[in-house]
């Protein structure tokens, strides 16, 4: 079988034999922009936990119904997203533009797919404004400085890190992450966040055949450690739970609960 070729975006080398974390997550969505090797890896995950495409979805809802909370009740209309992937529903613009039109975002990734989908991203309402920075979360002073040219970091900004803290493996790293960026943001600013945890058995095995191909790795937290990555921030209730039990709707509410656990968290 022929390969897929190798081309060049922006600069960066899109390999597309090699199974990409974005592309394999929006084929679980049910999105068209990803490659035979991410098809691959994801029938994997799926047959061996024909649920996992639901967890996709039930997580992103969470992430609508959080950016929906901070900007309504948590006065929020600065956002930045930080390992946003590829565009599906509900991108964090859309959701905090539909409720606070005047709501700045900036999204930040470094998959080569995701910058040739960066069109997509940048609309706005006429009032608000979004922008995208090609940067690794692992560079918060880099994002940052980048940021600062849409967003007004003496004012609060809610830090998004929906699915991505996973990706650091050692837990002193993703709060050294975080601690940078929290630090350099105004106080009542927020941290939003979800990942997968070590709950449930399946998911542990799904993790270990996603690790086998895919790349980045991705590591499990329990809820504990999840919990951690918070400390020195004031956490929102309903504190660190699973997605579909955060502030539900009745969709959420109606859902099991899933080992994808959440929480968000305000600089005092």
């Amino acid at each position: 079988m022929a390969q897929e070729p190798v081309v060049h975006e922006g600069g960066h080398a899109l390999d597309m034999n090699v199974p990409q974390t974005a592309r394999i997550w929006n084929y679980l969505l049910g999105g068209k922009d990803n490659f035979a090797a991410d098809r691959a890896v994801g029938d994997q995950i799926i047959a061996n936990l024909p649920h996992l495409a639901e967890y996709a979805r039930l997580s992103r809802k969470y992430l609508a119904r959080a950016v929906r909370y901070l900007a309504t009740d948590g006065g929020i209309s600065q956002f930045l997203d930080v390992g946003t992937g590829l565009p599906t529903a509900d991108n964090t613009h859309e959701v905090a533009q539909t409720v606070a039109p005047r709501s700045r975002i900036v999204y930040v990734d470094n998959d080569p797919l995701v910058l040739t989908h960066a069109r997509a991203l940048l609309t706005s309402s006429p009032e608000g404004a979004t922008d995208y920075v090609d940067a690794d979360l692992r560079d918060p002073a880099a994002i940052l400085a980048a940021a600062a040219t849409t967003l007004d970091l003496d004012q609060p900004v809610a830090l998004m890190v929906m699915g991505i803290l996973g990706h650091i493996e050692s837990d002193d790293e993703a709060r050294s992450i975080i601690d940078q960026f929290m630090s350099a943001l105004a106080p009542g600013s927020y941290l939003a966040m979800y990942d997968g945890a070590d709950t449930n058995p399946d998911v542990v095995e799904a993790t270990r055949i996603w690790n086998v191909s895919a790349n980045p790795k991705y590591h499990l937290r329990s809820p504990e450690r999840i919990a951690g990555l918070f400390a020195g921030l004031e956490l929102v209730e309903p504190g660190v739970v699973p997605v579909t039990r955060w502030k539900p709707d009745a969709e959420a509410a109606a859902a099991p609960e899933i080992a994808q656990y959440c929480a968000v968290g305000r600089k005092p």
